[in-house]
């Protein structure tokens, strides 16, 4: 089979990816990759960066860092970049058991932590005596412990954030997104791009401290 001379090469970086510390960033762990079907495997396997230590736990990849790892490779390459410039790595380590011994003890802070705040809420707007009224508005007669009002209302309470939230434990009722995920969607956008623009100023202080010391 005859081997094109001058071979075309799309790429397009993911956004993000993890990956663990001790594993060699290859150009398929980062990319897109459309070319030859002879250089396919090869471009995939090709090693970018092998994670140190003083890296910490977020790396960025950006094509100047890419493109000539590929021409040493393929020579007479003609790279077409579609899409992100650069990948922000997130690198992972060996998932310790300390992580899950907190999850409960997280889940029974961030449970009694709601369960204080709708009951301050409560007691703020003075709601007992709102539901006091609203019954004998409905009936004629006062009531100072309207229980079945309050357990409807309470039902009813978790039912609207059921709905809300558009979560029943960890099955969603439909597919429209929720305002819990699409605001952390934008924190983690936010964030992405805080950590890609610091890293850009680590690598240029580091290329300003190399052209000093020259």
């Amino acid at each position: 089979m005859k081997v094109n001379p001058t071979p075309t090469v799309f790429l397009q970086l993911r956004s993000r990816i993890r990956i663990p510390k001790d594993q060699t960033v290859k150009l398929g762990d980062v990319a897109f990759i459309v070319c030859d079907p002879e250089w396919e495997e090869r471009l995939a396997a090709l090693p970018l960066v092998q994670p140190k230590d003083m890296d910490g736990n977020r790396m960025v990849m950006d094509l100047i860092q890419i493109i000539p790892r590929i021409r040493k490779l393929i020579p007479d390459v003609h790279i077409e970049p579609m899409g992100n410039h650069h990948t922000l790595l997130e690198l992972t380590g060996p998932e310790s058991r300390s992580s899950r011994l907190w999850f409960p003890l997280v889940w029974l802070l961030l449970f009694f932590g709601s369960a204080l705040t709708i009951m301050n809420f409560h007691a703020d707007v003075n709601m007992l005596e709102v539901q006091i009224r609203i019954v004998e508005m409905v009936t004629g007669e006062r009531d100072e412990h309207p229980y079945l009002f309050q357990i409807a209302y309470s039902l009813g309470l978790g039912f609207g954030m059921t709905v809300f939230f558009n979560h029943l434990f960890k099955k969603k009722l439909n597919e429209e997104p929720t305002p819990l995920e699409v605001e952390m969607y934008l924190y983690q956008e936010n964030l992405d791009q805080y950590v890609v623009a610091e890293e850009y100023r680590k690598m240029n202080k580091a290329a300003e401290g190399r052209g000093n010391e020259s």
